[in-house]
C-alpha cells in the first residue's frame, strides 16, 4: 500500500501501528539515502528468517517518489511472491512518482492534514502524557499561532510547542499566540528541523506568478533548488499555473510551461535549471486570466446540483435502426453549412438553456473571446 499526504499527518506512524497489529517484522528505509543495494540486504535478510517463520516482514519505504525507477523496479519481485509487504509513504502524486507496475500492485490511501480540533487535541495530550512536558504546569492560553505555523503538521506543530516551552520562563509556562510567534519567527531554520517548507515555498512561487514579480518568482524557484526540490514537481506546478492563473489570456504560457516539463525531463539537472528560469520569469510576465479556470468551476458546481440532464436528442449519436426511427439526431444542424460554419442551436440540455460560464477578464485575449460569443449568440449568454 502506498500512504499519500503531505508531512506530518503520520504515515510513518501508521506504517508502524500496522506492522505491531498484524506482528509482522518491521523494516524501515528512507528514500532519500537508501539504494538498491539496501533494498536487496533487506530482502535477502527476510528470505532467510522465512526458514524459521512464516510471517513476511514489512518494508516501509519513506519518500518512495525518490526512488528512480530501477529502484522500485527492484521491488517488483519480493512483493509479487509475498516476501515482503511493502508500506510507501509519499507527499507528491504518486500516479506521476511511482513505475505503473508496482502502482498497479499497490492500494494508495490519501491521508489529509489534520483538523484545528485534532491539533488541538495532540497538544494537550502531549502536556499531560509526555515524560518531560507533564511534570510542568503548562497553560494552552492560545493556540492560534501555534497552529497556524504547524500549517496542519503534526510533528511541525508537537517541534514548536517543544520550543516554545524550552524558551519560555519556566515559573511561568504561559502559551500565547504573542510568545509563540516571537520565538519561532526568530528561530525559523531550527523550527523547520526536517525542512519541510515545502508547501509553503511552493505556495509562495505560485502565487509571485499569479501576481506577475518574476523577480521574487525567481527567488523562490531558487530557494526550491537549493533545497533540492524535484525539478518535476516544480514544471508540473507551472503547468498548472500557466492554465490556472493565465489561461486564454495567453495560450502560449501552457505551451512553454509543457515544454519545460519535457526539456527538464530530458536534460536533467542541474541544467534544467536553466529551463526553468525561463519558464518562470516568461508566465509571471505574461498577462493573466481566470476565464477557464472559473468557468470548469461553475461547471462543475452545476452538473453537481442538477445531476444527470438528457441529452438533447438532436445531439445524440444514431449508430443504429432504432435510434434514427427515434429521432436520435434528426433536428441536429451541421455547423459548417452555416454561413462562416456557424448555425444556431441549442447544444444545452433544456433546463439550462442560456447558462453562462465564462466571463472574460480584462486580458484583450479574453475580451476577443467574450466579443466572439457575443457576435454569434447575441443575447442568449449574457447571465
Amino acid at each position: 500500500m502506498i500512504f499519500w499526504g503531505p508531512p506530518g499527518v503520520g504515515k510513518t506512524t501508521l506504517a508502524q501501528i500496522i506492522a505491531n497489529t498484524v506482528d509482522r517484522p518491521f523494516h524501515a528505509l528512507s528514500a532519500i539515502n537508501s539504494g538498491v543495494k539496501d533494498i536487496r540486504e533487506i530482502i535477502q535478510k527476510v528470505n532467510s528468517q522465512g526458514l524459521f517463520g512464516n510471517k513476511n516482514a514489512v518494508l516501509f519505504i519513506d519518500e518512495i517518489h525518490r526512488f528512480s525507477k530501477s529502484q522500485q523496479d527492484s521491488l517488483l519481485g519480493a512483493v509479487e511472491k509475498g516476501i515482503i509487504t511493502l508500506i510507501g509513504a509519499t507527499t507528491e502524486n504518486p500516479s506521476f512518482e511511482v513505475i505503473s507496475a508496482l502502482l498497479s500492485r499497490c492500494q494508495v490511501y490519501t491521508l489529509q492534514h489534520h483538523s484545528k480540533e485534532e491539533l488541538t487535541g495532540l497538544m494537550q495530550r502531549a502536556i499531560q502524557e509526555d515524560a518531560e512536558l507533564k511534570g510542568k504546569s503548562i497553560e494552552l492560553k492560545e493556540t492560534d499561532a501555534l497552529l497556524k505555523i504547524s500549517g496542519g503538521d503534526a510533528r511541525k506543530l508537537l517541534n514548536g510547542l517543544e520550543m516554545v516551552i524550552s524558551q519560555l520562563d519556566q515559573d511561568e509556562l504561559i502559551i500565547t499566540n504573542e510568545a509563540v510567534t516571537s520565538i519561532l519567527q526568530e528561530n525559523i531554520a531550527r523550527y523547520d528541523k526536517d525542512g519541510e517548507q515545502h508547501y509553503d515555498i511552493i505556495s509562495a512561487f505560485i502565487k509571485s506568478i499569479r501576481g506577475s514579480d518574476p523577480n521574487a518568482a525567481i527567488y523562490w524557484l531558487a530557494r526550491m533548488i537549493e533545497g533540492g526540490e524535484d525539478p518535476k514537481f516544480i514544471a508540473r506546478r507551472l503547468i498548472i499555473s500557466a492554465s490556472e492563473d493565465i489561461g486564454l489570456a495567453n495560450p502560449n504560457a501552457l505551451m512553454m510551461a509543457n515544454a519545460a516539463f519535457d526539456a527538464v525531463t530530458k536534460i536533467g539537472w542541474p541544467e534544467g535549471r536553466l529551463v526553468l528560469a525561463q519558464c518562470v520569469i516568461y508566465l509571471a510576465s505574461s498577462p493573466k486570466g481566470n476565464g477557464s479556470y472559473m468557468a470548469i468551476n461553475k461547471a462543475q458546481a452545476l452538473v453537481r446540483e442538477t445531476g444527470n440532464l438528457a441529452v438533447p436528442l438532436a445531439l445524440r449519436n444514431a449508430p443504429t435502426k432504432l435510434m434514427k426511427d427515434l429521432g436520435y439526431g434528426e433536428d441536429y444542424k451541421y455547423s459548417h453549412d452555416g454561413a462562416n460554419n456557424f448555425v444556431a442551436q441549442e447544444f444545452f440540455p433544456e433546463e439550462l438553456s442560456g447558462t453562462s460560464f465564462y466571463k472574460a477578464g480584462s486580458s484583450n485575449r479574453e475580451k476577443d473571446i467574450a466579443t466572439t460569443i457575443k457576435n454569434l449568440w447575441g443575447d442568449k449568454y449574457n447571465s
